[in-house]
């Protein structure tokens, strides 16, 4: 069970983290987020997907682990396996 549950909470982050890192989103809202931060911090950190995948995986990370330890384990493997997830989808990406 404690498998199946990081493999959807992995898939939930890397789907959050490629939404607003890559993506416009609906209605464009997302571009307009991304426009409307600019080149500052806030902006920067969106175009970066692997540092942005840090900070999404942190409250999903916070509400999985009971124990401190446990919390920065799930953050760090969270972050790592949406890190994962995007190398191998831009690697399908640019084979198509």
């Amino acid at each position: 069970m404690q498998a199946f549950l990081f493999g959807i909470t992995s898939l939930a982050v890397w789907r959050i983290t490629h939404l607003l890192a890559k993506e416009d989103g609906p209605w464009d809202m997302i571009f307009k987020l991304r426009k409307q931060l600019g080149q500052g911090f806030w902006g920067s950190l969106l175009d970066c997907f692997y540092c942005l995948s840090i900070w999404v995986a942190l409250p999903f990370a916070w509400g999985e682990g009971s124990t401190v330890k446990e919390k920065l384990l799930w953050w760090l493997a969270l972050s790592g396996a949406a890190c994962l997830l995007e190398k191998v989808t831009n690697r399908f990406e640019k084979e198509t």
